[in-house]
């Protein structure tokens, strides 16, 4: 079983956004402006970020990272089962890998392999 490891929330405004779930929810954020405007987001359970709205992350479309240990054979798995590989692996900084993919239904999530050891 392979666990949800981040979540991505599409924002209009990451500062309000952050307001309201911290309201409502308790959740703390961290706003960052580099390498690239982002709110880290803690969850609780889980972590996630807040990503300002463009091309590819449109308002209801939040997406779930999943773990992997072998991105391009889980893309492989997920394409022979149904799914559509949205990407290639691809680096994130030196934090880890990840790829995007649809499910047989389009709903678009990602893999994620992370470069450090928690």
């Amino acid at each position: 079983m392979r666990p949800i490891v981040h979540f991505e929330i599409p924002a209009k405004d990451r500062q309000v956004l952050a307001q309201f779930f911290h309201d409502v929810f308790g959740w703390t954020f961290d706003h960052r402006d580099a390498p690239a405007p982002y709110t880290l987001v803690n969850a609780g359970n889980v972590s996630g970020g807040l990503t300002d709205i463009q091309d590819f992350y449109q308002p209801g479309h939040i997406i779930l990272y999943l773990e992997s240990d072998d991105i391009d054979a889980d893309l492989r798995r997920i394409e022979a089962n149904g799914g559509k590989a949205l990407s290639s692996r691809f680096p994130v900084g030196d934090f880890g890998e990840m790829a995007f993919f649809a499910d047989p239904s389009g709903n678009r999530l990602a893999l994620w392999r992370s470069l450090r050891s928690e």
